[in-house]
């Protein structure tokens, strides 16, 4: 069995464990910003789509191609989309011509991704001249996992995640790559009562949030 199919059979066993196909992390939070900035009749790469639940907001009006190791959701989205998929492993594959897309997303891929350096690199060079890449990460550092960390307990129990990452470090690796990187925190309570929203405090909500959500531009020297 090749590399490719390990990690094919991992993220299929874990999905399937998990009870992650038909599952939406942040319950949907971050699909009014990623359906709003995406826009219509755009071409659109959505790189770790699983099985379409966070994509089908985004989906109607726009020419999406998915890409997911998982072979399993990528036959639901299919189904149920009916849009073009390929099974990669983006730590090793890219079959992408450069300025070849509108908008690239990749919510919740990063913090699995061995080289996000040389990812964002080859999603620099993929996205056409005033495109943005899209997605987002777990606020590994919020409150709730500082306070796991200071009673002697694992905040982080995904075996899948590979990278871990807090506002500012996140902020300064896409701004490596893109230019206007804004973040946006969703998701979270700041008090039982208080969740995290656009009318409380932006610094409490990067330090409450559940999720840490993104929009970047291509860079000025990959428009060359």
């Amino acid at each position: 069995m090749d590399s490719k199919t390990k990690l094919a059979d991992l993220y299929s066993n874990h999905h399937q464990s998990r009870g992650r196909y038909g599952y939406l992390f942040c319950h949907g939070k971050r699909a009014p910003y990623l359906k709003e900035w995406i826009g219509t009749e755009k071409k659109v790469l959505d790189i770790g789509c699983r099985d379409g639940e966070l994509t089908k907001y985004y989906a109607e009006g726009n020419t999406i191609t998915g890409v997911d190791i998982d072979p399993k959701a990528l036959e639901i989205i299919k189904e149920k989309l009916n849009i073009e998929t390929l099974w990669l492993d983006v730590n090793s594959e890219w079959p992408f011509t450069e300025s070849s897309y509108d908008h690239i997303v990749a919510c919740e891929i990063l913090e699995h991704l061995f080289y996000s350096r040389s990812f964002l690199e080859k999603v620099a060079k993929t996205l056409k001249d005033g495109g943005s890449f899209l997605g987002s990460v777990p606020n590994a550092f919020r409150m709730r996992n500082r306070m796991k960390f200071l009673w002697g307990n694992e905040f982080e129990t995904d075996p899948t995640h590979v990278h871990m990452f807090s506002h500012i470090t996140l902020k300064a690796l896409l701004s490596e790559f893109f230019e206007d990187v804004e973040i946006v925190p969703v998701q979270g309570k700041i008090l039982p009562f208080l969740p995290v929203s656009d009318k409380t405090p932006l610094k409490l909500n990067r330090l409450f949030s559940r999720d840490l959500l993104w929009k970047a531009s291509k860079p000025k020297k990959v428009q060359e």
